[in-house]
């Protein structure tokens, strides 16, 4: 008897010591806070964790892995975006397929090919045709504020250097204002007023930098920054990239002693083309897994105006694009996205929403299809992507043991991929935090990591010891 209440104790006691109740994981989110959390066991086929997983919730960059399956599943693998140089009378025709990836160098390239051809004079105009997409270059729902950083590029057809410029403010001790750089080749203007301040006076006086910009690529930086040592770097996002493009191609037809008589025009003219010269991008699957690693919005939103573009047979835009994501995968893995907000293809837009169910079928279709190749362009955890520097997640044990897409947004934290337990098996995760904000009165020393971290990190190292429990 007295051997038997021994085991039973220690049963118990076992139980109890290695049960994590989620409840408890919860409790460290902030106050306010709301958690819709999906997990399923490949191996065993139970659905483990089923927490307000029906409830329609910002997806943030998540929204990457639909884009990428219904991009894997639509276009063909040897798909690339191209742009090309027309002749159409005697006008020259630079034709953009919306190529987020178009560098500087590939547009000398083009110009070049006009050299080799002989082509020293062009008589008529230039043209940038853009014509494949239509409609808002940024969606709606992307706020204001952030519409003058990289991040939040516009999705354009007519695209270059990522439409993504960059410079440097200085705000050296002792000196009062600001400085700022901008590389020579690049045809835009920075000003700045903003005032160069201790942190004493940033504090006192609520004083932040702020940016301004207008349609002719034109920065003004006001407020005030403190004392740097160092410059601090600026990346600006392209307000209008149609003349952007017509700067700089206008500076390289210069350079290659290329002289045109008429205007650079924006649009297509009518008549007959002759093609120049061509360039590609990267393949469909080069160019999603950059994707999904480094989340890169602009590929996107790029690839969902694509795939309007082709799906529906005419110019792509951000509203025909997601109809078209809906509808490729409903017809091709049968996932019902119907109750879906989707605005964009990259998740920046704060009017999208998913439930954790929706993200969690095509987290299962991908998984249940590797031959796709997107599970394999997840970011791994400590190793690359997005989750290489993760907190939560990037050291022993979690390293390299979690395969997943993040996504933040102001108030949202996000996971949605495949965890290998201790076991050996297949966990997949979707987890969807928003409302998430740490009160202005936290004393939270430097050292503690931040309550999502923590949550995390226990969230995910139960899940890897099997010890996550429900009540």
């Amino acid at each position: 008897m007295a051997r038997l209440i021994s085991i039973l104790f220690c049963s118990l006691f076992s139980a109890t010591a290695f049960s994590v109740p989620l409840n408890t994981l919860e409790a460290m989110l902030p106050a306010g806070s709301q958690l819709a959390l999906s997990v399923y066991n490949v191996n065993s086929g139970q659905q483990l964790v089923e927490r307000d997983d029906d409830i329609l919730l910002p997806p943030a960059s998540t929204q990457k892995v639909v884009t990428a399956l219904a991009a894997s599943l639509y276009l063909p693998s040897d798909f690339s975006f191209e742009t090309k140089v027309l002749q159409s009378g005697k006008d020259i025709v630079f034709k953009f397929g919306g190529d987020p990836t178009l560098k500087r160098k590939d547009l000398q390239l083009l110009v070049s090919a006009l050299k080799a051809k002989g082509i020293n004079q062009i008589r008529g105009d230039v043209w940038l045709d853009g014509e494949i997409f239509t409609g808002y270059e940024r969606a709606v729902g992307w706020p204001w504020d952030i519409l003058g950083v990289c991040y939040s590029a516009p999705s354009s057809a007519i695209s270059l250097e990522r439409n993504c410029v960059q410079g440097s403010i200085y705000s050296n001790k002792g000196q009062r204002q600001t400085r700022v750089f901008v590389p020579e080749h690049q045809p835009i203007e920075i000003s700045t007023n903003a005032r160069a301040v201790t942190k004493a006076q940033q504090q006192t006086q609520h004083c932040d930098l702020e940016l301004n910009y207008n349609d002719s690529n034109h920065y003004q930086l006001s407020g005030c920054l403190v004392h740097r040592s160092n410059p601090l770097p600026l990346k600006f996002a392209v307000q209008n990239p149609q003349k952007y493009v017509s700067d700089v191609l206008t500076s390289e037809l210069r350079k290659a002693a290329i002289t045109f008589k008429g205007k650079v025009r924006i649009g297509s003219p009518k008549g007959q083309d002759r093609v120049i010269a061509l360039h590609k991008s990267a393949q469909r699957d080069a160019l999603l897994n950059t994707m999904l690693k480094r989340s890169d919005n602009l590929i996107a939103d790029n690839i969902l105006k694509t795939l309007g573009h082709r799906y529906f047979d005419q110019p792509g835009s951000f509203s025909n694009g997601a109809a078209a994501i809906k509808a490729i995968l409903k017809q091709q893995t049968n996932i019902d996205l119907n109750t879906a907000v989707i605005v964009d293809g990259s998740g920046l837009s704060r009017n999208n929403r998913m439930t954790a169910t929706q993200l969690m079928s095509v987290i299962q279709y991908v998984y249940s299809q590797p031959q796709l190749g997107v599970l394999a362009m997840l970011p791994v955890s400590g190793v690359d992507g997005t989750l290489k520097y993760r907190s939560s997640v990037r050291h022993a044990p979690l390293k390299n043991k979690l395969t997943a897409k993040t996504g933040s947004l102001y108030g949202s934290y996000n996971l949605a991929g495949i965890l290998k337990n201790n076991q050996g098996q297949d966990v997949l995760v979707v987890q969807l935090v928003t409302n998430y904000h740490i009160p202005k009165s936290d004393d939270r020393p430097s050292n503690v990591a931040s309550p999502i971290t923590q949550f995390e990190r226990e969230l995910y190292q139960a899940l890897l010891t099997s010890s996550l429990t429900t009540h």
